[in-house]
């Protein structure tokens, strides 16, 4: 069982012929709804591609909070949901016409997941091997679920984004950091990939799992070294991409404990879901990944 404790937003997605400048006003080409929100997507995503998951969030009292309720009880990951009295957390997205997105986060119910809340779920929480952690929710709640964790010996992957007000205390419990190019150098305030990992492990970080989009991943640490090309597909919509992968990642290592086989089959997911709209909305099934690898010519 993989366990998540992290962030839900409704996606307010508009899609555009380029990024709007300053001063400047466009006509948006198309505007659609999706749930959404990194903790949220990531949980979605390892049920979809066939994990049992608990997901420790909190949804809002408006009308964006019954949508995300919905869709997290779609897929049956809602028994840890928590209902507040406060509006739910969305997400402004604007998307270009060549698949670019820059995105506005309001956190609201988000900000209610605590430290003692986690600390009530421990018994739940706890049943899982693994957390994926992500920081779109008050960063003290995400270093308290690193510490619970932690204490009971179980896998701790952390997601640093976005990349900001990061406490370089959670390294020490953090088994796979898992940042992309622009988080690692915000980061380590470096320019250069591998001494920014190299850093990020002298940090405390057991691993470094390096997304770089079409680039492929690099992944260094105790459990070994690899490198991974990126599938090619043509892009529709990068948005939960990284999500997609993380939680990709996390079911197939949980299932092989195999970090080769884990990024080839993120990287696969994450391919699937750049071809596809929206957040939750993009995630393939675990026959779907298969099924893309066999095409290409590889095996997991």
């Amino acid at each position: 069982m993989i366990a998540v404790v992290g962030s839900n937003n409704v996606d307010l997605v508009v899609t555009v012929d380029h990024f709007t400048r300053p001063g400047e006003t466009q006509r948006c080409l198309d505007f659609e709804r999706f749930a959404g929100g990194k903790g949220a997507n990531q949980a979605v995503a390892c049920k979809k591609l066939g994990a049992e998951v608990v997901f420790l969030t909190c949804v809002g009292n408006d009308s964006n909070g019954q949508f995300s309720y919905e869709k997290l009880s779609e897929v049956g990951i809602q028994k840890l949901v928590t209902k507040t009295n406060l509006p739910n957390g969305f997400a402004l997205i604007e998307i270009t016409k060549n698949g670019e997105n820059r995105i506005i986060i309001y956190p609201g119910s988000n900000n209610l997941i605590t430290k003692d809340l986690i600390r009530t779920k421990a018994k739940d929480l706890l049943k899982a091997s693994m957390v994926l952690l992500q920081n779109e929710i008050p960063f003290e709640s995400t270093l308290e679920a690193a510490k619970l964790f932690k204490e009971h010996d179980k896998l701790v992957i952390f997601d640093p984004a976005p990349a900001q007000n990061v406490d370089q205390e959670i390294f020490r419990y953090v088994d796979i950091i898992t940042p992309n190019e622009s988080e690692i150098f915000a980061l380590t305030g470096l320019e250069q990939v591998h001494t920014a990992v190299d850093e990020l492990l002298k940090a405390g970080c057991k691993n470094v799992l390096l997304k770089m989009g079409e680039k492929g991943s690099l992944f260094k640490g105790g459990l070994g070294q690899s490198k991974i090309d990126a599938f090619k597909v043509k892009t529709v919509d990068t948005t939960a991409a990284g999500d997609v992968f993380n939680a990709a990642f996390a079911v197939e290592f949980e299932r092989t404990k195999d970090i080769n086989k884990a990024l080839t089959f993120a990287s696969a997911a994450a391919a699937i879901s750049v071809t596809r709209k929206g957040a939750q909305s993009s995630i393939p099934s675990y026959d779907e990944v298969i099924h893309f690898v066999k095409e290409r010519g590889q095996g997991i």
